[in-house]
């Protein structure tokens, strides 16, 4: 089992920034994969960034050269590096960890950009 709290969001104007950081607890040392994902009123939850045990990482494109996936001062820690904010990433922010083909999430976090 992994247990997963997250940290940060907010609101924020356009253009602006917000850092979001996970904390996994449990049996950490299980985990593949590390990640965000969002969640916007009346969509889909998608795959905003992940990152491997070996530190591969991966970037949507649609945040791609904004968000910065990153560890967060330990293995088990993992932030999300906001930048240039924009209306469109408003939702609520997941973080999520892959262990023994489970996937485990966090409670969410809100993140509201407005114009």
């Amino acid at each position: 089992q992994v247990q997963l709290v997250e940290s940060g969001g907010g609101s924020v104007q356009a253009g602006g920034s917000l850092r979001l950081s996970c904390a996994a607890s449990g049996n950490t040392a299980s985990i593949n994969i590390m990640g965000w994902y969002r969640q916007a009123p009346g969509k889909q939850r998608e795959s905003v960034a992940t990152i491997t045990s070996d530190d591969y990482r991966h970037v949507a494109e649609f945040v791609k050269g904004r968000f910065t996936i990153s560890r967060d001062g330990a293995r088990n820690k993992v932030a999300l590096q906001m930048n240039s904010l924009k209306p469109e990433d408003t939702g609520v922010y997941y973080c999520m960890a892959n262990s023994a083909a489970n996937n485990y999430w966090g409670q969410g976090t809100r993140v509201t950009v407005s114009s």
